[in-house]
C-alpha cells in the first residue's frame, strides 16, 4: 500500500469560534498544524501518494503543504463543490488514485488523533483477503457511537445506529475513523451524489456479502470535535502519548516554540505548548494548555485545560480552567472563567467582570 485518502474538513466548523480564520487542521497541535501528525504518520506507514479530500477551504491546506515533497510524500487537492459525505468525498476523489482494482488504499479521518498502527492493519486488511478493513476501538460508553460488532474471526458482522436502551449495546467496539478499502469497492461507490460510508456503504455491502474485517486497535484514539478535545491532543502529543514524528521537539511536559518568552518562575506542565512569539509572565502557571503565537499570559494567572488563540492576552491572576479565548480577545485582570465558556475573537471582557467561585 502507497497512497491514501485524507478526509478533511467534515467536522471543522466545531472549532471555528475560536479561530475564524483558519480552518481546525490547521490550528497548530503540539506546535504544528494537526495535519501534519496526520501526514507525517502515514509516511512513516509507508504511504507515498495522500489525495486530500477537503470540504471547505482547500487553499489553505495547499500553499501551506504544496506538493508535499518536504514531507517526502507526493499531495493531491480535490474540493468538494457540494457537501458529499464520507462515501462521496472518498468517490470524488477516485479518479486521482494510482492503484489497480485488487490494490488497498488507506483512507482517514482528519478529525481523529490516534495511536493506530497503520502497517497492522493494512497486513490485517491483506491477509483476510477482505474487501474493506476497518480500524475498531473500544470505548467505555459506546451510547454516542455507532456499534461495530465482529465474530470471533473479526469479520463484521453488523453495523448498528447509536443504541437507545442497555439491551441494544452488544459491542463495546466503534468506528474509529480509518479503512483499508480495495480500489474496486472505492470505484463502486455511486458518484455525484451524498453518500454515508458508516450508513450507506458499508450496510450495503455487508448486505451483498462482501467481507468486511474489523481490526480492534486499542491504543491512544481521540474524535478532536470539540475545543477541549483539540486541546487533550495537543497536550498528549506533547506527553508522548499520542506518537507523532511531526511533534518539533521532545517529548515532556511543555513545548515553547522559537521566539516565546517564559519567565524563569512560571510553572509550564502537562503538556503545555507556548507558541512563537508568545510570553508567559511571572509566577503564572499553565497546565496542559495550548498558547498560541503571539499571546500573553499575564503574571500569576492560572491557566488549565485552556486554549489561547494567537494574540489574545490572559490578564494578571486571572483563571481560566477549560476555557476557549480567540484569537486576539482580551479577558481582563482577576476574572475566573470556567467550565467550557468560549471567549470570541477579539472580545473584551473588562479586568474583574467575570467570576464563577464565591466572593468568600
Amino acid at each position: 500500500m502507497t497512497e491514501a485518502i485524507l478526509l478533511v474538513g467534515g467536522k471543522g466548523t466545531r472549532l471555528r469560534p475560536l479561530t475564524v480564520h483558519t480552518p481546525k487542521p490547521m490550528v497548530p497541535a503540539a506546535g504544528v498544524p494537526f495535519l501534519s501528525h496526520q501526514l507525517a504518520r502515514a509516511r512513516a506507514a509507508g504511504v507515498e501518494h495522500i489525495v486530500l479530500a477537503t470540504s471547505y477551504l482547500a487553499e489553505v491546506f495547499e500553499p501551506y503543504f504544496g506538493d508535499g515533497s518536504d514531507l517526502g510524500l507526493h499531495l493531491e487537492y480535490v474540493t468538494e463543490q457540494e457537501p458529499l459525505g464520507t462515501g462521496g468525498a472518498i468517490r470524488n476523489v477516485a479518479s486521482r488514485l494510482r492503484s489497480g482494482p485488487d490494490e488497498p488504499v488507506l483512507i482517514f479521518n482528519g478529525d481523529i488523533l490516534t495511536g493506530l498502527d497503520i502497517r497492522a492493519l493494512v497486513d490485517t486488511h491483506t491477509g483476510s483477503g477482505a474487501d474493506v478493513s476497518l480500524h475498531l476501538t473500544r470505548v467505555d460508553d459506546p451510547r454516542a457511537y455507532g456499534l461495530v460488532p465482529t465474530d470471533a474471526d473479526g469479520r463484521v458482522t453488523a453495523f448498528l445506529e447509536k443504541p437507545q436502551t442497555p439491551e441494544e449495546i452488544v459491542t463495546d467496539q466503534i468506528n474509529a475513523g480509518a479503512y483499508v478499502f480495495n480500489r474496486s469497492v472505492i470505484d463502486s461507490i455511486p458518484a455525484g451524489r451524498p453518500v454515508s460510508v458508516e450508513r450507506e456503504t458499508f450496510p450495503g455491502l455487508l448486505a451483498a456479502g462482501a467481507h468486511l474485517q474489523g481490526m480492534v486497535d486499542s491504543t491512544y484514539w481521540l474524535d478532536l470535535g470539540t475545543p477541549q478535545a483539540f486541546v487533550r491532543g495537543s497536550a498528549d502529543l506533547v506527553l508522548g502519548r499520542a506518537p507523532s514524528p511531526a511533534v518539533p521537539g521532545r517529548c515532556g511536559d511543555r513545548l515553547v516554540l522559537p521566539g516565546a518568552d517564559v519567565a524563569a518562575d512560571a510553572k509550564l506542565t502537562g503538556g503545555t505548548v507556548v507558541g512563537a512569539g508568545a510570553t508567559v509572565g511571572a509566577g503564572a502557571r499553565v497546565d496542559g494548555s495550548t498558547v498560541l503565537d503571539g499571546a500573553v499570559v499575564e503574571p500569576g494567572a492560572r491557566v488549565h485545560d485552556s486554549l489561547i488563540g494567537a494574540g489574545a492576552r490572559v490578564g494578571a491572576r486571572t483563571v481560566l480552567e477549560g476555557a476557549v479565548v480567540g484569537d486576539g480577545a482580551e479577558v481582563g485582570a482577576d476574572n475566573e472563567l470556567r467550565d467550557g465558556v468560549r471567549v470570541w475573537c477579539a472580545a473584551r471582557i473588562p479586568a474583574g467582570a467575570v467570576r464563577f467561585s464565591s466572593d468568600q
